[in-house]
């Protein structure tokens, strides 16, 4: 008995010891498979952060959409009635914002506070006869004499504007013999526009320069190469045909008069115009102030043109869609050009297009928020001699 109980005790040992052998090689081959295990542990890890900070980042953007809702309808619903037509004026003189009115109110509602507050149309044309260009002569004395009415005696003033909503800049040009319209090149809604910057490059001698007249910006062009309505520079007619429609023109004449009005391309030509874009509305015409009503248009960036009765230019651009300088209505700017002496002035693009460049360098703060506008037609004014 003894025997095979050792015997027994042995066999057993030695059954044991396989087993812990086998044991011992099982665990050893399965270890390297529970680093996967620890890897997708790791990676549902960082899914699960990925997931997180998406969630935080929507519930951002939806709490920030959210208020900015509450935002437009306390302006559109709100009790300041004044606060509501500024709102949505402003809004809808934009191209990329115009729709944020009609979220609350209809279009109905929209179109009847924008005709409340508006610069009226008026059918008047300019009578070149109210101004009297001095000889070139007398234009540099006069412009030269005096360091306070032009410091760089070059026969330009920058004079720096200002209301209870804006800052913007004055350019006096006391020759109106340096002012036409400068052209992006060939126009077409397929052709591409340039901005104020490239405009002033491409042509030689030139000072200064303010962005011209409107264009097609229907969405998913943006190209700034389709002008709207009549354009010509330096006795050309370049856009705007067939002859007998009718546009908002701001021309410049042969003799240098800037004229206002309603007409077709063919009156254009038999005023003698020699440089003309369409914008508006007109905003003086023959030394009368064109009335406006209620708040005159919203708070926006303006570039505008107008003449005094000694001939010199008068180009403005109002900062706006900034903290120092929201923006002018257009009666702003009607009363800037009458402060300044304008008998004939017109309301050119404006908002993102504003821009002035005086000696190469831009000289206004510009309200885009992705860079320059593609423009066709800008403002020019030749450096120099005086002509």
């Amino acid at each position: 008995c003894s025997s095979s109980a050792s015997e027994y005790s042995a066999t057993g040992s030695m059954q044991t010891e396989r087993s812990l052998r086998l044991t011992d090689n099982i665990v050893s081959e399965e270890r390297p498979r529970s680093k996967p295990r620890f890897k997708k542990k790791k990676k549902s890890r960082a899914a699960c952060v990925i997931r997180r900070i998406l969630l935080v980042l929507l519930t951002v953007i939806l709490a920030v959409l959210a208020a900015l809702l509450g935002v437009v309808y306390v302006m559109e619903k709100g009790p300041s009635e004044t606060a509501r037509n500024l709102f949505v004026i402003s809004c809808r003189e934009t191209s990329a914002i115009k729709w944020v009115p009609n979220i609350f109110l209809s279009n109905e509602q929209v179109e009847l506070i924008a005709a409340q507050n508006a610069i009226q149309e008026t059918d008047d044309i300019t009578d070149p006869g109210l101004v009297q260009i001095p000889a070139p002569a007398d234009i540099k004395e006069a412009a030269g004499s005096d360091p306070d009415i032009d410091p760089d005696g070059d026969g330009i003033d920058i004079i720096d504007v200002s209301g209870s909503t804006f800052k913007g800049k004055m350019m006096v040009v006391y020759d109106p013999s340096r002012v036409f319209v400068g052209i992006s090149g060939k126009f077409g809604l397929e052709e591409q526009g340039k901005t104020l910057p490239e405009i002033y490059d491409s042509y030689d001698n030139i000072v200064g320069a303010i962005n011209g007249g409107g264009f097609d910006d229907r969405p998913g062009h943006m190209t700034g190469g389709e002008p709207w309505g009549i354009v010509m520079s330096q006795g050309e007619v370049l856009w705007g045909t067939p002859m007998y429609y009718t546009w908002d023109t701001i021309g410049i004449t042969c003799d240098n008069k800037l004229v206002v009005g309603r007409m077709t391309v063919q009156e254009a030509v038999d005023m003698g115009v020699r440089d003309a874009v369409k914008f508006g509305p007109i905003l003086i015409v023959n030394g009368e102030p064109v009335e406006a009503l209620g708040d005159g248009s919203g708070l926006n960036p303006r570039t505008a043109i107008g003449q005094r009765a000694d001939g010199a230019m008068l180009l403005l651009t109002i900062d706006g869609r900034q903290s120092n300088s929201i923006g002018a209505s257009l009666a702003d700017v009607r009363d800037v050009m009458l402060d300044f002496g304008a008998v004939n002035a017109a309301n050119l693009d404006g908002g993102s297009s504003t821009s002035m460049i005086y000696n190469g360098e831009m000289i206004n703060q510009n309200a885009s928020l992705i860079g320059l506008r593609k423009m066709c037609t800008a403002i020019l004014v030749k450096g120099g001699e005086q002509q």
